[in-house]
């Protein structure tokens, strides 16, 4: 009796504890859910918008480092670093092209595969141009060492494109070597950076196509097993095998098929990722990859902005890895610090530093060499020859205002001077730019369609263009606050979708031009806070969704708990403006309270609380006068709790 009595008292007590640790643990993922509302602890992919393609991952104690192909895109290589895998900034780039005399310069050409690593003490930075070749670094801030051709042997053959490097656990760095659809091999590196040892031949694995062209192979090492991921090819697919030893012998390896899971999604629009990164694993033992992908939708096609990269998790059945599907929903975090660093957009710039800044290129070597910080204190000079010179960024969003402030005396119709969007080759392009036919002009065009106006303002004009998903609106101005519209909207329809030769390997940019004569910029303005923004073109999100009123998009919260969304990227003020006040625009079925944030929603700042009440089916615009707010920022949008789908918010603006 006793003891029986003792069992059920043990019985009883486990019960409880179970009982108590299932209550602690419901509670625990009801505090995390609602912490999901009040803090930013998800993201949404890409985390690298815009052009980057074939990317590489690097792990070095707490940082993280990218690199991948830049193709034409001048300095090449640019070195982005981040702190917890979801935003990143550039740090530094590897080529200028006074250091690449012998690499083509032309669309689809330059630089290819930028695989960044870590190995015998120094960053090394792998890369294909008419050969393979290496440059290295102490840090990876730079300088990087002058590049050293990769020499060859018979055995090896030639050493392609997409390589790889694999550092084993003893520290033992290999060339994971891709060239052509059949040629698939590994060779040790020895601490001088060329290839030692014997070649361990690998071109069983792509003998019949089985994965299309198994591009841009990488590997990792886990539980004593060594992971091959080879790529389909540039439309997609991704594939992994699996071995004991490093070894020719292809018995040894095992085909564990396709990658990623299948997508469930039916939202999402990079849907055929490839070409991953090695995949790392974090101190709290999950595993990340970071991926490139076209967007594209049902009758939406915008892979005219090149391969974008995202992150995804990689998740372990055994010794199987699997990388988690891509998902138009917010994935959680990785258990990483908060980084310092703003969500990757494309950067503003007032030209009053001494060194152009790490986020602009160029489209050619010879561009590279025309411009100046120094001709006018302040200003960006650009002096093109007899053909155009440009100055650019990867485009990174649907929506923004882009402006900037020009100084070019025309009096003939190829002396131009303003923005410039184009397409990798640059066939197609848009540009809104002050001129002379018959008189000083502003001229905005896209393929064969033009709209001018005259020019009112004189030598100095601000110029503005207006990016609301396919629809480009163009403005000029004599103040850059009064505007005139230029023409009609025209569609860029042609420049977004799928572009001939995959838009030669690369992506839209946006930036200035300057043609027939010297021309100065005073700034570069993108996304332009003191434009109307539609809050639908967030780049993060939770508890929120997009709804279609009287056929423009606006955004409501799916929740009682609230719900936010994040505008990256948001210029606030610079040297001639300063904001004074904030616009937005809404619909409401209630009354509550809009929270405004700069930055973070925990670590940011708090920088307006803007009641609403019902507003009768019609939109209202609310205004709060707001201080001390200046700079680029990402700026977020909190919904008050307690209410779900009963506010609509279209707009956002300052003034």
């Amino acid at each position: 009796m006793k003891i029986t009595h003792l069992k059920n008292k043990c019985l009883n007590f486990t019960v409880a504890l179970l009982y108590c640790f299932n209550l602690s643990v419901s509670a625990q993922k009801k505090a995390d859910k609602f912490d999901n509302y009040n803090a930013v602890k998800t993201f949404v992919n890409p985390v690298l918008p815009g052009d980057h393609p074939d990317p590489t991952l690097l792990k070095v104690g707490d940082d993280f480092y990218h690199c991948g192909s830049s193709f034409h895109f001048t300095p090449y290589m640019p070195v982005y670093h981040s702190k917890d895998l979801v935003h990143w900034k550039v740090i530094s780039r590897v080529l200028p092209p006074q250091k690449a005399p012998w690499v083509t310069d032309k669309p689809s050409a330059g630089t290819w595969q930028g695989a960044i690593t870590y190995f015998y003490g120094s960053y090394w930075i792998y890369f294909s141009a008419n050969g393979q070749w290496f440059s290295k670094a102490d840090s990876p801030l730079g300088p990087w060492s002058e590049p050293v051709q990769v020499k060859s042997n018979p055995q090896t053959g030639p050493l392609g494109y997409d390589n790889s490097i694999f550092v084993d656990d003893d520290g033992k760095p290999y060339m994971v070597i891709k060239n052509g659809q059949k040629t698939n091999r590994l060779q040790e590196l020895g601490k001088d950076g060329q290839l030692t040892s014997s070649v361990i031949d690998l071109d069983w694995i792509n003998a019949r196509l089985q994965y299309s062209w198994a591009e841009g192979p990488v590997m990792c090492k886990r539980n004593g097993y060594y992971y091959y991921f080879p790529a389909g090819d540039v439309s997609g697919g991704q594939y992994v095998l699996r071995a004991s030893a490093l070894t020719s012998d292809s018995t040894k390896w095992e085909r564990l098929g396709e990658f990623f899971k299948p997508v469930t999604d039916p939202g999402v629009g990079f849907r055929r990722p490839n070409h991953i990164a090695a995949p790392i694993q974090l101190a709290d033992g999950t595993w990340w990859t970071i991926g490139q992908s076209y967007e594209k939708y049902d009758g939406d096609d915008w892979s005219g902005m090149g391969r974008q990269t995202s992150l995804y998790q990689v998740i372990w059945e055994g010794d199987r890895p699997w990388g988690v599907p891509p998902t138009s929903l917010p994935v959680a975090r990785p258990a990483l610090p908060q980084s310092a660093d703003l969500w990757r957009s494309v950067d503003s710039d007032e030209f009053n530093q001494t060194s152009l800044a790490l986020s602009w290129h160029f489209l050619s070597k010879k561009d590279a060499g025309r411009y100046s910080l120094d001709a006018k204190k302040g200003w960006l000079r650009l002096s093109p020859d007899s053909a155009r010179t440009s100055i650019v960024q990867k485009e990174t969003d649907h929506f923004y205002s882009a402006v900037t402030k020009v100084d070019i005396d025309a009096s003939e119709p190829d002396q131009q001077a303003g923005i410039y969007m184009t397409n990798g080759d640059q066939t197609v392009s848009a540009r809104l730019y002050s001129s002379f036919d018959k008189g000083r002009k502003i001229i905005f065009q896209f393929d064969k369609t033009s709209y001018a106006v005259p020019n009112t303002f004189g030598n100095i004009v601000w110029l503005k263009i207006t990016r609301n998903q396919h629809d480009l609106t163009a403005y000029a101005s004599g103040d850059g606050n009064n505007w005139i519209k230029i023409g009609e909207s025209i569609s860029l329809v042609n420049l977004d979708k799928a572009q001939p030769k995959f838009n030669s390997w690369v992506g839209t940019s946006l930036g200035l031009f300057a043609e027939g004569k010297t021309a100065d910029f005073d700034l570069f303005v993108c996304k332009d806070g003191f434009s109307e923004l539609p809050v639908a073109g967030y780049s993060n999100y939770y508890g929120v969704e997009k709804v279609k009123i009287d056929s423009e998009e606006a955004v409501t919260n799916t929740s009682d708990l609230g719900g936010w969304l994040m505008i990256s990227g948001l210029e606030l003020g610079y040297s001639t403006k300063a904001v004074s006040q904030i616009q937005v625009q809404v619909m409401a079925k209630s009354s509550g309270k809009i929270e405004i944030w700069l930055d973070d929603l925990s670590t940011g700042r708090l920088i307006a609380t803007i009641p609403f009440s019902e507003t009768n089916n019609s939109w209202k615009i609310l205004t709060q006068k707001i201080k001390g707010v200046s700079g680029h920022h990402d700026l977020f949008i909190r919904f008050p709790k307690g209410q779900s789908k009963l506010l609509n918010i279209k707009t956002i603006r300052f003034k």
